[in-house]
């Protein structure tokens, strides 16, 4: 119920799941928002900060970015690959954006692959919601790092029930290092958690 309510709170539709049809996206997978209680959790325990520029990978319907977006008033971007999905979310914009006028940053979806987003030179917190496989989102990872190669700046991971193929990556093959875990709260699952990961400029 409360999935519904706070939608409605909102002015958007984001519940449900969406499954690729006929398998033509092997390595995407299906649509599921992070559920309200999650994103509770992690805005009460990660501090974002004023700079920051918020991309969430595999945004379906944009739950994660008009939600961040309403409490913190910070600039975001949805990136999605499945258009009819990235219809639904430009449609949640529009309704959204009829009760956030007084909000002026920005709310950006873009429709494409992950691995082919330009990385902004402003984008340094990025969303994960186990929206592909471990190849896609090493190729996001290392289109990241290049960004940052060229305009040196710290740059944030948040993974919400890490798949542990990320993890893995994440620990041998990249300068990130996990500077906090935050669990659901009421949850028994082990994976109902945020890990997340920072890259420090000093150290890159």
């Amino acid at each position: 119920m409360e999935e519904r309510e706070q939608d409605k709170l909102l002015g958007i539709k984001t519940v449900g799941t969406r499954e690729w049809p006929d398998n033509k996206k092997i390595h995407y997978y299906r649509y599921e928002a992070t559920p309200y209680k999650a994103l509770h959790a992690l805005s009460e325990n990660y501090k974002f900060k004023d700079a920051d520029t918020i991309v969430d990978f595999g945004c379906g319907r944009g739950r994660v970015a008009f939600y961040l977006h309403n409490r913190f008033h910070l600039p975001v971007v949805g990136v999605e690959a499945d258009f009819r999905t990235y219809r639904e979310a430009i449609e949640n914009k529009i309704m959204y954006r009829l009760k956030t006028r007084n909000i002026a940053a920005p709310v950006k979806f873009k429709y494409g692959l992950a691995q082919h987003y330009k990385i902004d030179k402003k984008d340094n917190c990025f969303y994960f919601f186990n929206p592909f496989s471990i190849p896609i989102f090493r190729k996001v990872i290392y289109n990241i790092l290049r960004s940052v190669e060229k305009d040196r700046r710290n740059e944030d991971l948040i993974l919400y029930y890490p798949m542990q193929e990320y993890e893995i990556f994440l620990e041998i093959g990249t300068p990130f290092e996990i500077i906090d875990k935050i669990r659901v709260p009421g949850e028994n699952d082990e994976r109902e958690k945020f890990i997340i990961y920072q890259l420090r400029e000093q150290l890159y």
